[in-house]
């Protein structure tokens, strides 16, 4: 049975502690298996489930509902009793939600096979529904039981999670050193219109047509993606493919 009420805040210390020390040292692959939860799934086939088990490998979801926990031992699964726990999609798809999405295919973030495991546990007193739980997180998280993205955990027992992301800095950053970046240099694209150059100080500078300077700003490379400011303001994106530069509809090459 879970805590009510004013019992809330001592039902979290220690909670599943030994199964997170496993989850955070856990280097073998080894499944994930929320179970004896009610499971809001958001998912329009499977909908909501009670005594039910949530199994993640990793960044993903590979099954959904009850009895899974009758294999933990075989699959060598970390168990995390989520008893009197409501599991809910840390994300939510509120354009599925609003029906812009014609395919249950097309759906995300929702708590299906084959989808990302980033999950939020709260308690069953304070998840009525979706939109309760995601509130726990923003003004009481100090009862979130777990919180987890893309399977490794964030938040867990009302408090942070041991060498944890953080969220990036916010503000626009200073602009990068790339010199000897294999990116650096002139992109074209296959219609010679294109004239992209990217410079080791973090500018570029377009040539559209001949027009020169048609667009300058700022960008930043992460990974295989390029995020660009330009000068007049606004922001725009690419992404780099193998020896190709993709951005809004442009292919370019290094020239």
């Amino acid at each position: 049975m879970s805590a009510t009420g004013t019992d809330l805040a001592t039902d979290i210390a220690g909670w599943n502690s030994k199964a997170l020390d496993e989850i955070l040292s856990n280097d073998a692959g080894r499944p994930v298996l929320f179970t004896n939860a009610r499971v809001l799934t958001m998912d329009p086939l499977i909908g909501t489930m009670t005594g039910a088990d949530i199994l993640f490998v990793g960044p993903l979801i590979v099954a959904v509902g009850p009895s899974l926990f009758t294999a933990a031992e075989d699959d060598d699964a970390i168990v995390v009793d989520s008893t009197g726990m409501t599991v809910v999609p840390a994300v939510v798809d509120t354009v599925a939600l609003a029906g812009g999405r014609g395919k249950r295919s097309e759906h995300v973030a929702t708590l299906t096979p084959g989808n990302t495991s980033d999950l939020l546990v709260v308690p069953d007193e304070l998840a009525p529904d979706v939109p309760s739980a995601l509130a726990v997180l923003m003004s009481r998280p100090d009862q979130v039981r777990a919180l987890v993205a893309a399977g490794r955990p964030v938040l867990w027992a009302g408090g942070d999670v041991p060498g944890r992301a953080t969220a990036p800095e916010a503000g626009v950053p200073a602009p990068p050193d790339l010199t000897g970046s294999p990116r650096v240099g002139v992109w074209i694209d296959q219609e010679d219109f294109l004239h992209q150059e990217l410079t080791a100080d973090g500018r570029y500078d377009e040539t559209r047509g001949g027009r020169p300077h048609a667009y300058r700003g700022r960008y930043w490379i992460d990974g295989d993606r390029i995020d660009y400011l330009d000068d007049l303001g606004f922001w725009a994106v690419g992404y780099f493919r193998g020896d190709e530069l993709h951005h809004v509809g442009y292919v370019m090459r290094l020239g």
